[in-house]
């Protein structure tokens, strides 16, 4: 049987911050507390796990990786092997106190949610348009961090205020038009949180708040809203290979008359629906998707919704770069994704990652290979903060095909960053 990379711990892995060291040094401090005596783990052991080479680690492991993630060993990814997988309980210790864990996803949490304000928000007594603009104002403060640091710690912020959203509307009194208000804001809160757990890997948890998203708006009676969550549904499904149930979505977003009359978001919806075409060989309508995004983005004026503070030309010109990747017009495509990154502001960190790692992409296409592993190491040398599981994925992509090539600068490029599987 071929062996089988584990996914889920390796994502564990990224979003704890936890590097192979990290892990194994943990496993040490939580199995003392067990046993009373460390584990002897080491990073070897990690990358083992992570490859696939062990399926099944030892108890003196798998328990303290059981309390530092606090899930089971099939949610880790690990796979029984008869009746020696059997769970094995603990020994009578004390619970590990994981106050002590590494936690950084959590720690930068923890910063957010209190310089947001989020406890400031009232569970008790009349709501009124104040209260519903406070919500809505969270929004557009977490974009601003999503631009930098990525979907990995404002998932957690975002679901924690939308906790504290859930109380105030079934605890609280307000009118009927507040209601609406209200609603649409934890609808808006609802769809950015899917949004972060999309972009943090958690797919189950981006449908459900997504699926939440689409109540409040129906409840809000807010079709922008409706239009909004349609289009981070087409982007998912396009992510888990469902490609025409992706373009159907879409289609149906695009024909909202919210979308019509919001050029911002008809800009983007076209140029998702040209990705989308591109991917199934559609070139014809792939381009007049591109057409159409260009001319919906030449009647934009003003400032857009905050979610959409992201979509400039820069972003325009990066889709359309990845739309000619996916039709195989590689030079092209690299055209594109270099004006884009010559346009991106400073402060799109997280895209300036991931257009840098399709840049590498569409260079390896043109048969680039040394310029394309150029583009990778300046990715992972900008990575910096960004938490981000989608950009995690594209780079563990692009090392497997440029390990696909048999030059010096591939093999030496696979064996240095073997450290970042």
């Amino acid at each position: 049987m071929p062996r089988e990379r584990n996914v889920k711990l390796k994502r564990l892995l990224l979003t704890y911050g936890y590097t192979h060291q990290d892990l194994a040094d943990e496993v040490n401090r939580v199995a003392e507390v067990l046993y009373g005596k460390p584990a002897s783990c080491t990073d070897r052991h990690v990358r083992r796990w992570i490859s696939g080479e062990v399926r099944w680690p030892w108890a003196r492991y798998l328990l303290p990786l059981q309390e530092i993630f606090g899930c089971a060993p099939e949610a880790m990814g690990f796979v029984p092997r008869g009746k020696w997988s059997r769970p094995v309980q603990p020994p009578a210790k004390p619970r590990v106190d994981r106050k002590g864990t590494v936690q950084r996803r959590e720690f930068v949490a923890v910063g957010l949610t209190a310089a947001l304000g989020i406890e400031a928000i009232p569970t008790v007594g009349r709501l009124g348009t104040s209260d519903a603009e406070r919500i809505r104002n969270l929004v557009p403060a977490l974009y601003v961090h999503d631009h930098a640091l990525g979907g990995g710690a404002l998932h957690i912020v975002a679901v924690e205020a939308l906790a504290r959203v859930h109380e105030a509307l079934n605890l609280c009194s307000y009118g009927p038009r507040v209601e609406r208000l209200l609603y649409s804001a934890a609808g808006d809160l609802a769809a950015s949180a899917g949004w972060f757990a999309y972009d943090a890997g958690d797919q189950a948890g981006a449908t459900d708040l997504y699926r939440e998203a689409l109540q409040s708006a129906m409840l809000a009676g807010d079709g922008a809203l409706q239009a909004r969550v349609w289009s981070n549904l087409a982007m998912q499904a396009r992510l888990m290979h469902r490609d025409q149930e992706a373009l159907r979505i879409g289609r149906a977003a695009v024909e909202t008359r919210q979308a019509k009359d919001d050029p911002w978001l008809m800009a983007l919806l076209h140029c998702r629906q040209a990705v989308g075409h591109a991917r199934l060989g559609e070139r014809g309508r792939s381009e007049r998707s591109l057409s159409r995004a260009e001319t919906a983005y030449e009647k934009t004026s003003g400032a857009p919704s905050p979610w959409l503070s992201f979509l400039t030309s820069a972003e325009i010109t990066g889709l359309a770069g990845a739309a000619h990747q996916a039709l195989g017009q590689h030079r092209r495509a690299e055209e594109l994704t270099a004006s884009a990154l010559d346009q991106l502001e400073p402060r799109f960190e997280r895209n300036r990652v991931y257009y840098t790692l399709q840049r590498a992409q569409v260079l390896l296409g043109c048969g680039e290979v040394e310029a394309a592993v150029a583009q990778a190491r300046h990715a992972m040398g900008i990575t910096g903060n960004v938490q981000s599981v989608r950009v995690r994925d594209k780079l563990a992509s692009l090392r497997d095909s440029i390990g696909r090539y048999q030059t010096r600068v591939a093999r030496e490029f696979c064996e240095q960053t073997r450290e970042a599987e």
